[in-house]
């Protein structure tokens, strides 16, 4: 049987606000225009593959400030996540499985206590 782990609430609780943050972000960054400044559109077909670009307004400041506000709290989340004193308790050829638990938690079905 695969090990479990007792993963402290705000650990479980950073974990889930990091995959929530990374998801509003991607689906931000996938609204956005492709190019932060504006830029006229090409189209490309001498490399192996054809790459075509339609011309960009740009993003407003808003939006670089919301994508920036984004990538910051991602930044404050893997480093809270990462760093979290748990980490120190779990046995080092056990870590990599823990963390792996720890992303996929909210995909496991509840345990019964």
């Amino acid at each position: 049987m695969a090990a479990t782990y007792d993963f402290p609430s705000d650990l479980l609780a950073g974990q889930e606000e990091l995959h929530q943050v990374r998801a509003e972000l991607l689906a931000l960054l996938k609204r956005l225009p492709w190019s932060v400044e504006p830029l006229e559109g090409f189209s490309d077909d001498t490399a192996w593959r054809k790459v075509e670009r339609p011309a960009s307004p740009g993003w407003t400041e808003d939006e670089q400030a919301e994508v920036e506000k984004l990538r910051r709290r991602e930044r404050e989340l893997a480093v809270f996540v990462s760093g979290h004193r748990f980490w120190s308790q779990v046995a080092k050829e056990e870590k990599v499985d823990a963390r792996m638990r720890l992303k996929h938690v909210a995909e496991e079905p509840p345990r019964e206590r």
